[in-house]
């Protein structure tokens, strides 16, 4: 493997670290974790929740947490790639101020919503490029995929419809089940269905490569 290689490979795991860290830092203060009690408890009291009981202490202090962990890790991913992530931009924008009225008002109802208007948000926009004749995927990752007209208005459509679903089950997991079951939905089953779903998307890409050098056909 090369220099270029290796250092390619770790500025990939130095994003994704800035894309995920913040939601692993949110589920494991929540979950009072080990050290990380001591931390939620810490911070329970200039929150405004000492009195309230462990679990909800560990949520107030999780959303404070992975307020100021989104508030860091945009700018490092900015200085890694050079570039700002659109949609980590739009998610932390809506991180801040739905985790901000959490902690303001002192209720978790926001903090669990975010997820739902998020990617109603994004389904939305991606519909509507779509009912205007845009795929709007095709600007944000044309420069790291080449494919046809058609081939985006795919993948566009596909993931609008998953976006949709994303916020159905956080609505179900919210709303049905507790706060604890909740968050380890967000690790244990949107994050494992949107990676699920987005390598179900590679036959797609394969088909409607744009060009001959197309990397996901094989040999």
């Amino acid at each position: 493997m090369s220099e270029q290689e290796r250092s390619g490979g770790s500025r990939k795991l130095a994003s994704l670290a800035c894309e995920l860290g913040p939601l692993v830092l949110f589920f494991l203060v929540n979950g009072r974790y080990g050290p990380l009690a001591a931390l939620a408890d810490a911070l329970a009291a200039p929150l405004g929740a000492a009195d309230l009981d462990p679990t909800r202490r560990g949520l107030f202090a999780g959303t404070a947490i992975f307020m100021i962990a989104t508030a860091i890790a945009l700018p490092a991913y900015r200085r890694i790639e050079g570039r700002w992530p659109i949609m980590p931009m739009v998610g932390g924008f809506f991180i801040l101020v739905f985790g901000g009225l959490t902690l303001w008002l002192q209720d978790e109802l926001f903090i669990k919503m975010k997820p739902t208007i998020v990617n109603c948000l994004f389904g939305i926009i991606l519909g509507g490029g779509l009912m205007a004749g845009r795929p709007l995927l095709k600007p944000l990752f044309g420069a790291a995929f080449r494919l046809t007209d058609q081939g985006w208005t795919i993948l566009t459509k596909r993931w609008a419809i998953f976006f949709f679903v994303l916020a159905i089950v956080n609505e179900v997991m919210w709303r049905f089940f507790s706060t604890e079951t909740w968050i380890l939905s967000k690790m244990a089953l949107s994050m494992p269905l949107t990676l699920a779903f987005a390598v179900a998307q590679t036959p797609l890409l394969k088909r409607y490569w744009d060009g001959e050098d197309n990397p996901f056909k094989a040999g």
